[in-house]
């Protein structure tokens, strides 16, 4: 049985995301969607909140499950047992540091490799940094997000502008 992770900060899982997701599913046995902190951001969501997002938009995925953990990819991947990681690449310059982070993913663990998924055309531009934009602004993001969340993320917003 393989076990692959998806790896993210998810804020907020984008439709970009959940395509990466339903294509690994639809490839590897067992898919962990591994939310991770990075030190470097400030996350919109809580973890916590970002971990009911995404169960609630993969409920259809028999094989897929949801976790968090705050520590190296790598030391994860021994822990569960996981041999592939899968990212999912938008365009040329997401690849370098992907590369990067696999040759690196690669050195601390040698039994776990990367898959990389391009993204599906019509998701090339999509980020969860467009989505925070957008949202923060009030905007439509129906188009950017799955159904199931888009008025959880707008509520997001919406209450931090009138917080201010």
């Amino acid at each position: 049985m393989t076990t692959a992770v998806c790896p993210g900060s998810f804020d907020p899982v984008t439709v970009g995301h959940l395509d990466i997701v339903t294509r690994a599913a639809n490839i590897f046995d067992r898919v962990i969607i591994l939310v991770l902190t990075n030190p470097a951001k400030q996350p919109v969501f809580s973890e916590q909140k970002r971990v009911e997002l995404l169960k609630r938009v993969t409920t259809q995925f028999g094989n897929v499950e949801i976790d968090t953990y705050n520590g190296l990819l790598a030391d994860y991947c021994k822990q569960k047992q996981a041999t592939v990681i899968v990212k999912g690449l938008r365009a040329m310059s997401d690849f370098e540091y992907e590369f990067q982070q696999a040759l690196t993913n690669k050195k601390l663990n040698p039994g776990t490799d990367t898959v990389f998924l391009t993204t599906s055309a019509e998701n090339m531009y999509l980020s969860s940094s467009v989505i925070r934009n957008i949202a923060s602004l009030g905007g439509d993001i129906s188009d950017f997000v799955p159904g199931a969340i888009a008025a959880d993320i707008l509520n997001q917003f919406k209450q931090e502008r009138e917080d201010q």
